[in-house]
């Protein structure tokens, strides 16, 4: 799939780079970002991530993998640091800390420059149609692990 113009970010040697634009919608009447917004940053990281990694959700929602398969997130912690506001570019610095059978750890940060406006770690998981835990494909720990 064509990604136009760079869209899905970049993979660098700890992971994903992704850069975004704080839009008037992002906002709340205080003119700063809505806390919930930057749950919808950190996701657009994550698969975007995904994308340039060579997992499109599109092919597991096809069964490519022999059945359908969904990613849940199971945990997700965060740490407030700081506002961004209407018109600050941001950079969503993404990378995996660990996986183990089903299970995947990122850790995630958003910036803006050099300063850091949140943190988060993320738990996702691989799930069948039905539910089920599934484990990752061997092909993709390469890919989302680069130093490994």
């Amino acid at each position: 799939m064509h990604d136009p113009g760079g869209l899905a970010g970049e993979l660098t040697p700890f992971g994903h780079r992704l850069f975004a634009r704080v839009y008037y919608a992002d906002t709340d009447f205080s003119g700063v970002v809505y806390h919930a917004r930057y749950l919808e940053f950190f996701e657009r990281g994550r698969s975007d991530f995904l994308r340039l990694a060579g997992v499109h959700h599109t092919e597991l929602a096809d069964g490519k993998h022999g059945e359908k398969l969904v990613w849940v997130v199971k945990r997700m912690e965060i740490d407030f640091r700081g506002p961004a506001r209407i018109d600050d570019i941001l950079t969503v610095e993404t990378r995996t800390d660990a996986i183990s059978g089903a299970r995947i750890t990122m850790a995630q940060r958003l910036k803006r420059g050099d300063d850091l406006l949140v943190e988060a770690r993320v738990e996702a998981a691989i799930i069948s149609e039905s539910g089920r835990p599934r484990r990752f494909p061997k092909e993709w720990i390469a890919a989302f692990m680069p130093s490994a």
